[in-house]
């Protein structure tokens, strides 16, 4: 449940290690395995999708299609609703068969006022 309450329901996009670091600030006792299993098994039943970005993997826990905005300053990464974008020319590749896609754009996010 700790590991769980770290990922789901929200709009972050935490790494495994930022999880394991909320879910010990929750339960101290809880092993690195636990959560990374935990994560691997809401991932494989649908609840949490993996996404490798940079040096290492974030998981997300909206698993509707949606693209991704990812601050080059911070890292800090915001979901963009499929239907704001799209690509085409998929069509134009023959020598794969494409089954989904996901647009990553970088760059930085304006500041926000107060």
């Amino acid at each position: 449940m700790a590991v769980a309450s770290c990922v789901l329901g929200n709009d972050t996009h935490p790494s495994a290690e930022t999880v394991l670091r909320k879910a010990r600030e929750r339960l101290p006792v809880i092993s690195r395995a636990t959560v990374y299993n935990t994560l691997n098994l809401l991932n494989e039943k649908g609840l949490l999708r993996q996404h490798p970005f940079g040096a290492g993997t974030v998981f997300d826990s909206n698993v509707s299609r949606h693209h991704h905005l990812i601050d080059e300053e911070t890292g800090e990464m915001r979901d963009i609703p499929w239907e704001k974008l799209s690509v085409s020319g998929l069509e134009s590749i023959k020598d794969a068969e494409i089954t989904d896609y996901m647009i990553v754009i970088r760059g930085r996010f304006k500041k926000r006022r107060a």
